[in-house]
């Protein structure tokens, strides 16, 4: 069996962190600069959905992770189409993720170790554009729906867990991240959740209220635990070689930014938007970085394969 696309992950990983650097922006209030990131971002996811239809009549079951990070990755850009006011296209990216998530559910993830943590992100980030669509057009039925996809990608973590091997911290290249950023994204639908809520919808009562609000925080708490420990793990073991798995650190350190914003903003806590604000730029360097650096290798990349084609001739 042939492996993954190393093309297709790329671009799908890149998508993925791209949109969410876009909604972090956007929940920050940068609304012009996070409508540029997010064209940026549905270039990408349509070159990644591109290349993955043309090798869906072959090995495409090792595209399987790839396919996950796309249907996150058009979740959230659906969320950013949302706060731009676009929501048909959010209502299409809605119902086209959600029946290609349904569809891979049942499928073995087979790829690198990172990517045990692909179902409970896939399925959080489409918990989180439920939730913006219900907001954005005061239905209760997404947010319902999104609350039962909040419950269900907790226990698809639960499971991943088990077959994460913790020797990724030492040896993972970048996808090892997501095992924190499912958290993170787990929390940002929380955040969501309780956001949707208002006098006409009435989604929730105080019981269930209170329940939101001590899981989004557990979470926030617990990704922010986690994320510490694996920015600790990277000084121990550096990796100073770029590798495209970088891109879902990047994914990772936006998500638990735009997840405390977003926490921060339905608990009211002000200095909980500031710390989000500061994680938000330190994740748009972050994505600079990885950009600079993946512009680098591929220079490198080229130059190699220049000199090794003169060679044989």
């Amino acid at each position: 069996m042939s492996g993954p696309s190393p093309f297709a992950t790329w671009w799908a990983t890149y998508a993925l962190a791209t949109g969410t650097v876009s909604v972090g922006l956007d929940s920050a209030g940068h609304a012009v600069l996070s409508r540029v990131v997010l064209a940026l971002a549905c270039g990408a996811w349509l070159v990644s959905a591109v290349s993955l239809l043309q090798r869906a009549r072959g090995a495409w079951r090792a595209e399987v992770p790839a396919v996950f990070t796309t249907t996150a990755a058009a979740a959230l850009l659906g969320t950013g189409f949302t706060a731009a006011g676009l929501r048909s296209v959010a209502w299409a990216l809605l119902a086209l993720s959600a029946l290609v998530w349904a569809v891979l559910l049942a499928v073995e993830v087979r790829g690198r170790r990172g990517t045990v943590f692909l179902r409970c992100v896939a399925t959080q980030c489409l918990a989180v554009q439920a939730a913006a669509l219900a907001a954005a057009e005061s239905l209760a039925w997404p947010a319902h729906a999104a609350l039962v996809l909040l419950w269900l990608g907790l226990a698809l973590y639960g499971f991943a867990l088990f077959r994460f091997q913790p020797r990724q911290v030492e040896e993972g290249r970048g996808d090892h991240w997501f095992a924190e950023g499912a958290l993170a994204v787990s929390a940002l639908a929380g955040a969501q959740l309780l956001s949707a809520d208002s006098s006409r919808l009435y989604l929730w009562n105080e019981d269930d209220g209170d329940v939101l609000r001590n899981t989004a925080v557990t979470l926030l708490v617990l990704a922010a635990a986690c994320c510490v420990a694996l920015l600790v793990a990277e000084l121990f073991w550096p990796r100073h070689h770029y590798d495209a798995r970088r891109w879902a650190t990047v994914f990772c350190w936006a998500v638990t930014a735009t997840a405390t914003l977003e926490v921060a903003a339905a608990l009211d806590v002000a200095w909980l938007d500031g710390a989000g604000q500061a994680l938000l730029w330190a994740a748009v360097a972050a994505w600079l970085a990885c950009t600079v650096w993946a512009a680098a290798a591929a220079r490198a990349g080229a130059r190699s394969s220049r000199v090794r084609s003169r060679a044989r001739r």
